[in-house]
């Protein structure tokens, strides 16, 4: 059982935890925390994007943030990011190492396997721009496929028209583009 924080809109803790099945079941809102990986080329911008697993319970087989993840009933929103990174990708990162770019918040109901999926949650977004050789990951099997390169502006072009391939959240993908933009 993997215990949640319920939290209010704001993404704090109400006081009372909730198992996560139960809080997809219902559309619970609850907390993540999200980390882009970015590297600038000659070709623009680009993300590492993740391909989920095909057993995953949510948009199984499309590519996705480069790692997120749920922050544990009494955990805080930085160290779930680190964890989620190291885990999923096996990049030991420091804290200092990551820029918190924004919060946003995610809602949908969407039947996958035969089952209702309601998410009901506010992301804490981070941005890692550290060097990544893709061949050097470790990548959870049971999580992540395969990982691979796109341009930003690409990704966001396309899921305007098509959810075919990507599942990153649209917002999310604001809040990236709006933290570059003043970065620059």
């Amino acid at each position: 059982m993997e215990l949640l924080d319920i939290c209010d809109e704001m993404g704090r803790p109400v006081g009372e935890s909730i198992d996560r099945d139960i809080a997809h079941r219902d559309g619970i809102l609850h907390r993540t925390a999200h980390v882009w990986i970015v590297r600038r080329t000659e070709a623009g911008t680009e993300v590492l994007l993740q391909k989920r697993n095909m057993d995953k319970e949510s948009f199984p087989g499309m590519y996705d943030t480069s790692s997120a993840g749920h922050i544990p009933a009494g955990c805080e929103p930085l160290p779930s990011a680190l964890r989620e990174l190291r885990e999923e990708l096996g990049i030991q990162a420091a804290p200092e190492q990551l820029a918190f770019a924004g919060m946003f918040r995610i809602q949908y109901e969407k039947e996958f396997h035969g089952k209702m999926f309601r998410d009901n949650e506010v992301t804490w977004l981070y941005v890692y721009r550290e060097p990544v050789d893709c061949g050097k990951l470790i990548l959870q099997e049971s999580e992540v496929e395969e990982v691979r390169w796109f341009l930003l502006d690409e990704v966001y072009a396309e899921i305007q028209n098509s959810r075919e391939r990507f599942c990153v959240p649209t917002a999310g993908l604001q809040v990236l583009m709006r933290f570059l933009e003043n970065e620059e």
